[in-house]
C-alpha cells in the first residue's frame, strides 16, 4: 500500500474489527471477482458489444467501484469525524476510469457497474443518480463532494494502474503525469452524463441481460469482499458421483434400475416420470452430474445444482438427504425465508444444554443460533455449490438491481432440478416457466421430476425451451398397486365417517385423516384424540396444520416422524392418529396403514395417497375420499370444496373416483385420470392462464429493456405471492422481546431464536394483527394452545376470522 494511501478507509470499525483501508477493500473485491470468474466461466448469453471481455469489466469495476471514497467527507465520516457525507461515492469512483480504461466500450461497461452497484440510476426520484446529480454543472459538483487530497488522489490512480496490470486486466502503464484531484469531479460528471444519456434509451433484450449480469457479479464481488468471505468451488455432483452412488448401492445390496441408468446417460434438459420410491432422487442426481461434467468442460466454470421445491419442510428433508447422501454437508445450503431456523433446529441436540439450563435461555443455544445465522448468510452469499431451495428465491432475480442482480450471475450456467411442480397454481407456474427459459438463456440445464406429472403439465415444459427435454420413464417398472381406493358420500366430518376412523383406530391401526381446512382438523382432532391418547398414550394422537408457532410445529413434526416415519419397519409399526390439513401432502416422508380424507384436487389426493402404504411393501391399503361440502368464499366469486379448493377440478376427479371406487389403483392410473381432467374446459383455461402468466412474466420483467429502472417497488407484490405474514401472540410479547435480548452481540442470533414464537399467517391476514413498531412484529390477541395451535382471533377482528378460511 503506498504510504500517502495508508490513512485512507473503505469500512469503520465494528464489532471488534478494525477499519479496512480502502485499497485492501478494492483488493479484495478484484480478488473476488476473479474467484466469480472461475465459478461461472463463459456466459454464451453476454451481449456481442462486450463478448470475451465481460469477466475483464467485471473485474475492472471491482477494482475501482470505492475508489471515490478517497474524498475527505467520506473519510471524516468512516473515521467518526462527521456522522454523514450526504454524497455518493459510486459517482466520484467513475472519474478515475477515464484515465485508466481507454477502450471506449469497455469503459462504458466498467463505468455502468460502478455507478450501479448501489443505487438505480433512474425511476427513484430523490434517491437514484439522475435525480441527485443531474442536471448539475462542475461547480456545483465540486461543492458537493468536497475536499479530496491531491496527493491520494494520484496515489490512488497510480494504484489502480498498477494493480490493474499486476492482474492480467488492459491497463495503461502509470504515466509521471498524475490524476489531478481538480480533475476527477470532473471526469465523474462527464462519465456519469455519458453514462445517464447512453441507459435513457430502451436497450436490447441482449444488452439489458449483459447490464444486469455484470451489475450482479459487482455487487456479488464487493459482498464478498466486505464481509471477507470466499466462493466455494467443490462441487460433488460431479463425474465422481456416479462411482461414490455404486459403491453405496453395492453395499446396500442394490443396482441401478433401467430409468436411472438412462437418467444418468441423458445429456441436455430431462423430463423424468417414476412412481413414488422407485428412486427417482437417485435418478436426477446421476443426470445432474453429467450436467456438471459437461457444463465444466463447456465453460470453464463450477457449475451451482438447484434443488427446487415449493414448501420448507420439504426442501428441509432434501437437505438432509443431500448432506448424507453426498458426505459433505457443507457443501449443500438451504436459500429459504427461514434457512436460520433450518440450520438452527439442525444445530441444536438435547445434550447442548446443561441439566439445569432452561432450553430457551441457554447459552449453547445462543452459541447455536449465532452460527445458524453465519451459516444462512454464506448461503445469501451464493457459497455453497449444491442449494435447496423455493423457486421464490430465484425468481427474485427478475426484480434485478442492486438486491436482486446477483441472483441472476450465479443462476448462469448451473443445473437446476424443479420437483412438484403440481403445486403451483397457474400464475406461479407460468413465473416459474418463463424463469426457465431465462434459465436456458444463461446456459442452465433443467430437469423436472415427478411421480404423476399430466402430459399436459410436460407439453408446456417442453415448450417452454429451445431444446427439448429428454423424456424418461419407469414404464418397465412394475410396481405393485400401493392403494385400494374407497369413496364416502357423506362429509369428512359427518358421524359415519368418525365412527369408522374409530373402528379402524380399535384395530391399533396407524391412521392418517387429512381435512380441507383447519376448523374442521380441529374438530376431528379434539373429537377423535382423547380415545387414542387413553388407549396408547399422549403422542398416539397427534395435529399438524400451519397455524401453529414455528418452535411447536418442529416439536410435533420430530413426534409424527418418530411414530409415522417411512423409515420403521413394518414389525415395529405403531398405532395412532395423525390429524392435518394440506400441508401434510409433500412435507414429511411419512407411512399409514389406512387415510381418510376429504375430496380435493387430484394432485392434492395423490399426494395424500402417497403417505399410506409408502413403499409397497404390504397389500394395496385402502385410501378413503370423502365427499366434500360446497361453499362460497368471501373474497371470489364460485363455490369451493370446503371453502378451500375451487369447485371445476374437484368435481372432475370426485366424478373419476367414483368410476374406480373399491378397486387397487396405482401411479399408472394417476396418470391417466390427470391426462382426463386436463382434457376437459377447466384444463383448457388452467393452461391458458399458465402461458398468459408466462408471456406476462417475461414481458415485464425478464426483456431488461430498462436494465438500470429501480424495481424496488415491485417487491412487496412478491412478499405477497410467495410468501405469507407472521404474527406474535400477544401473550409472548415479553417472551419474544427477551429471546431478541439473548444475543447481545448478535442481534440476528437473538432474532432467530424471538422468530420460534411466530405464527404464520396468509399475507392477507397483516389486517388482523396490529404492528409492534419497537420490536418490529405483528401482535394478534389469539386463543392458542401448543397442542391445538390458533383457534380464534379475539378482538376487532374476531368477526372477521374463520380458521376454515386459512389453509
Amino acid at each position: 500500500m503506498p504510504e500517502e494511501l495508508s490513512a485512507f478507509y473503505a469500512k469503520s470499525s465494528q464489532a471488534g474489527r478494525p477499519a479496512e483501508p480502502l485499497t485492501d477493500h478494492l483488493a479484495a473485491a478484484l480478488a473476488a471477482a476473479g474467484w466469480l470468474r472461475q465459478r461461472v466461466g463463459a456466459i454464451t448469453a453476454v451481449d456481442a458489444s462486450l463478448g470475451r471481455l465481460f469477466w475483464t469489466a467485471v473485474e475492472l469495476a471491482a477494482l475501482t467501484h470505492d475508489a471515490g471514497k478517497i474524498a475527505g467527507g467520506f473519510q471524516d465520516m468512516v473515521t467518526g469525524a462527521r456522522r454523514t457525507w450526504g454524497e455518493r461515492h459510486e459517482v466520484l469512483s467513475l472519474g478515475f476510469l477515464p484515465s485508466l480504461i481507454h477502450d471506449p466500450e469497455l469503459l462504458l461497461w466498467v463505468a455502468t457497474a460502478v455507478a450501479t452497484h448501489h443505487r438505480p440510476l433512474g425511476n427513484q426520484p430523490g434517491r437514484d443518480l439522475s435525480s441527485l446529480y443531474h442536471p448539475y454543472d462542475l461547480d456545483e459538483l465540486r461543492e458537493r463532494f468536497g475536499k479530496v487530497s491531491p496527493a491520494a488522489v494520484h496515489a490512488l490512480d497510480r494504484w489502480l494502474s498498477a494493480t490493474a496490470r499486476s492482474a492480467g486486466l488492459p491497463a495503461p502503464a502509470p504515466t509521471q503525469a498524475p490524476l489531478d484531484a481538480d480533475d476527477l469531479p470532473d471526469a465523474a460528471h462527464q462519465m456519469l452524463d455519458t453514462l445517464l444519456e447512453h441507459w435513457a434509451d430502451r436497450a436490447t433484450p441482449g444488452r439489458g441481460l449483459t447490464a444486469v449480469l455484470l451489475q450482479g457479479a459487482v455487487i456479488l464481488a464487493d459482498h464478498l469482499s466486505s464481509a471477507h468471505k470466499q466462493l466455494s468451488f467443490h462441487q460433488p455432483l460431479d463425474g465422481s458421483f456416479p462411482g461414490l452412488l455404486d459403491k453405496r448401492f453395492t453395499d446396500d445390496g442394490k443396482v441401478l434400475r433401467p430409468h436411472q441408468r438412462r437418467a444418468a446417460a441423458a445429456s441436455g434438459h430431462l423430463l423424468l416420470r417414476a412412481p413414488t420410491g422407485s428412486g427417482k432422487t437417485e435418478a436426477v442426481l446421476l443426470w445432474s452430474a453429467n450436467q456438471v461434467t459437461a457444463l465444466q468442460q463447456e465453460t470453464g466454470g463450477v457449475p451451482r445444482v438447484f434443488f427446487v421445491l415449493p414448501y420448507l419442510s420439504s426442501i428441509n428433508a432434501m437437505a438432509d438427504r443431500l448432506k448424507n447422501l453426498l458426505g459433505t454437508p457443507d457443501a449443500v445450503g438451504v436459500a429459504h425465508s427461514k434457512a436460520a431456523s433450518y440450520h438452527l433446529a439442525a444445530a441444536i441436540t438435547p445434550e447442548d444444554s446443561a441439566e439445569n439450563d432452561d432450553p430457551n435461555t441457554s447459552p449453547h443455544r445462543v452459541d447455536a443460533a449465532t452460527k445458524a445465522v453465519a451459516r444462512a448468510a454464506a448461503t445469501r452469499l451464493f457459497h455453497e455449490s449444491v442449494r435447496v431451495t423455493t423457486p421464490y428465491q430465484l425468481l427474485r432475480g427478475a426484480l434485478a438491481g442492486n438486491a436482486h442482480s446477483a441472483i441472476l450471475i450465479d443462476a448462469a450456467n448451473s443445473v437446476f432440478v424443479l420437483d412438484e411442480l403440481h403445486v403451483y397454481d397457474p400464475r406461479r407456474l407460468g413465473y416459474l416457466l418463463a424463469t426457465a427459459q431465462l434459465w436456458e438463456r444463461l446456459g442452465g440445464r433443467i430437469a423436472i421430476v415427478s411421480a404423476t406429472l399430466p402430459d399436459l403439465l410436460a407439453r408446456l415444459f417442453t415448450q417452454t425451451l429451445n431444446t427439448p427435454p429428454v423424456w424418461v420413464g419407469a414404464d418397465d417398472l412394475h410396481a405393485p398397486p400401493r392403494h385400494r381406493l374407497s369413496i364416502r358420500n357423506h362429509h369428512l366430518t359427518d358421524a359415519s365417517a368418525l365412527a369408522e376412523i374409530r373402528h379402524r383406530l380399535q384395530q391399533h391401526e396407524s391412521v392418517l385423516v387429512v381435512a380441507n381446512n383447519v376448523a374442521q382438523a380441529l374438530e376431528l382432532f379434539e373429537e377423535l384424540a382423547p380415545q387414542v391418547q387413553d388407549q396408547h398414550g399422549q403422542d398416539a394422537a397427534l395435529l399438524l396444520h400451519s397455524r401453529f408457532r414455528r418452535r411447536d410445529r418442529s416439536l410435533i413434526e420430530t413426534k409424527i416422524t418418530q411414530r409415522f416415519g417411512a423409515a420403521s419397519q413394518p414389525q415395529t409399526r405403531r398405532p395412532g392418529l395423525l390429524v392435518a390439513t394440506q400441508c401434510v401432502e409433500v412435507s414429511l416422508d411419512l407411512d399409514f396403514d389406512v387415510l381418510l380424507t376429504a375430496a380435493a384436487p387430484l394432485e392434492a389426493l395423490l399426494q395424500r395417497f402417497g403417505r399410506v402404504n409408502r413403499l409397497a411393501e404390504r397389500p394395496p391399503a385402502d385410501v378413503i375420499v370423502h365427499q366434500p361440502n360446497w361453499t362460497t368464499r368471501r373474497t371470489e366469486p364460485g363455490e369451493f370444496a370446503d371453502g378451500i379448493y375451487p369447485r371445476e377440478p374437484v368435481e372432475a376427479a370426485w366424478q373419476i373416483l367414483l368410476d374406480n371406487d373399491g378397486r387397487p389403483i396405482d401411479e399408472t392410473d394417476a396418470i391417466t385420470w390427470l391426462n382426463t381432467i386436463y382434457a376437459t374446459n377447466w384444463g383448457s383455461q388452467w393452461q391458458a392462464e399458465v402461458l398468459e402468466r408466462q408471456e406476462t412474466f417475461t414481458r415485464d420483467f425478464l426483456t431488461f429493456r430498462r436494465p438500470f429502472d429501480d424495481r424496488s417497488t415491485l417487491t412487496e407484490a412478491f412478499d405477497a405471492l410467495f410468501d405469507g405474514s407472521e404474527a406474535v401472540l400477544t401473550q409472548d410479547h415479553d417472551a419474544y422481546a427477551a429471546a431478541l435480548n439473548q444475543g447481545p452481540h448478535n442481534m440476528k442470533a437473538g432474532r432467530l431464536l424471538a422468530d420460534e414464537y411466530l405464527i404464520p399467517m396468509p399475507h392477507w391476514a397483516e389486517s388482523l394483527s396490529g404492528y409492534e413498531k419497537e420490536l418490529k412484529i405483528r401482535l394478534i390477541d389469539g386463543d392458542y394452545d401448543p397442542i391445538l395451535g390458533l383457534r380464534a382471533v379475539q378482538g376487532p377482528a374476531r368477526s372477521t376470522y374463520q380458521p376454515g378460511e386459512v389453509l
